[in-house]
């Protein structure tokens, strides 16, 4: 319900306080409708096309099952970082049709940073990586992300 909140005076919204309005459409079916978006990363310029919706790293979605699913839709996923190299060479040879939808996932450590590498040199065709942090604002992180010119 909608109203003040009293703690930090703020304006609290409802559903009530929400209005959806249906906007016409040139489609004749919702069979016409897509939801691929291409995504331009200014900084590389490189482009991905897919849809976005992002699976997260967690040890139960992020998992190569997940992948193979997610990817006849072009959706996205992080792979958690609990596989091996072996696993991910495994995976990458099987599914190579995956692999531009997913990212490897990393920690912030030395090891971490290692097994990434391995598993990067041995699949190139991955073009995206996961940092699993805590905390994205700590000092660490930041120089971390700066040292491997991420």
């Amino acid at each position: 319900s909608s109203g003040i909140n009293a703690e930090y005076g703020e304006i609290k919204l409802g559903y009530e306080d929400v209005l959806f309005r249906p906007k016409r459409s040139t489609l004749a079916s919702r069979s016409d409708v897509t939801i691929e978006r291409e995504i331009r990363f200014r900084n590389s310029g490189f482009r991905y096309r897919g849809v976005p919706v992002m699976a997260s790293n967690m040890d139960t979605t992020g998992t190569f099952s997940m992948a193979r699913s997610f990817q006849q839709y072009k959706m996205f996923v992080c792979i958690h970082k609990h596989y091996t190299v072996n696993e991910w060479l495994d995976f990458a040879a099987c599914n190579p049709d995956s692999l531009e939808h997913v990212a490897v996932s990393s920690g912030s450590g030395a090891a971490d940073m290692e097994k990434l590498k391995e598993i990067l040199t041995g699949i190139p065709s991955i073009q995206f990586i996961c940092l699993d942090v805590a905390n994205g604002y700590s000092e660490h992180f930041v120089e971390f992300v700066k040292f491997y010119g991420m």
